[in-house]
């Protein structure tokens, strides 16, 4: 049996349905993954600006408190030792960071199973931005006391929807948060979800699952073309031609050969006949 591509869930300040992408509000909850964004978000939210003196950092004075030997009691170092009053701390924190990396498609998977937990629990409704025209607080609360929202409750809106922010944030354990700052550790810590229409988009943008390049299949490289085979007949011709050709060019250096050695003699004549006419004329 197909899967249904969109799922029907409540609408805030109507009765009717509203319809949300499958793709995203149906994924298959993934404890692992959840807990590992959750925690990498919280640890991302860290100042991470505590700090503390060591031995080595305290104003204390560099002389013993007392001379080593002659007076009976243990000998001593220095005051700044961790072990005494006003020394340093030992294994104190320094600044640092807290942020680790969670792969693009783990923390994008783990967005979905947020948001599939509130649409399986019904904790979920779409709200309609266009029915606040000017900031409400008893609007807003009287469409989440109808709904039957639990609390603590997050209302997810654009940041241009400026009379809903009005409208919610006054409202006693509701927070408002732009689409594009909630997290995973935010959906999953609120019993109840409202997202408006504009910043329903935003979401599925950034839950959609990743695709490679452009999302296309790859082109086929174009195969050589094959070199076109010539005709049977004209071969064989090709193939006759070729010893006689090579007989040719043999016979040619030898009637080359005869044609100058027929020429030697009758220039030895034309050579004779200036010599002959010599002796006539004596």
């Amino acid at each position: 049996m197909a899967k249904a591509k969109t799922l029907k869930v409540a609408s805030l300040d109507k009765q009717a349905k509203s319809e949300v992408p499958a793709s995203v509000f149906g994924e298959e909850f993934h404890e692992t993954l959840v807990h590992e964004t959750a925690r990498a978000e919280a640890a991302a939210r860290r100042r991470g600006t505590a700090s503390t003196l060591g031995r080595g950092e305290v104003a204390m004075t560099g002389v013993k408190a007392w001379r080593q030997k002659g007076t009976g009691r243990a000998r001593v170092g220095a005051l700044s030792v961790p072990h005494r009053r006003g020394g340093g701390v030992a294994f104190g924190p320094k600044p640092r960071g807290y942020t680790f990396k969670v792969n693009r498609k783990a923390r994008r998977r783990a967005l979905r199973a947020a948001l599939s937990v509130h649409a399986a629990r019904d904790s979920l409704a779409i709200l309609d931005a266009a029915n606040y025209k000017e900031p409400k607080t008893k609007q807003a609360a009287e469409a989440l006391k109808k709904w039957g929202a639990r609390q603590p409750t997050l209302v997810v809106i654009n940041p241009d929807e400026e009379n809903v922010l009005k409208s919610f944030r006054n409202i006693p354990r509701v927070t408002v948060l732009p689409a594009s700052a909630a997290g995973v550790l935010d959906i999953i810590g609120h019993r109840s979800l409202v997202v408006s229409k504009a910043a329903l988009e935003v979401l599925e943008q950034r839950a959609a699952e990743v695709v490679r390049g452009n999302g296309a299949a790859p082109a086929e490289e174009p195969k050589a073309a094959a070199p076109e085979e010539e005709p049977k007949a004209e071969a064989e011709e090709s193939a006759e031609e070729a010893p006689a050709e090579e007989a040719e060019a043999q016979h040619e250096p030898e009637a080359g050969a005869a044609a100058e050695a027929a020429d030697e003699p009758a220039a030895e004549e034309s050579e004779d006949e200036p010599e002959a006419e010599k002796d006539g004329d004596a």
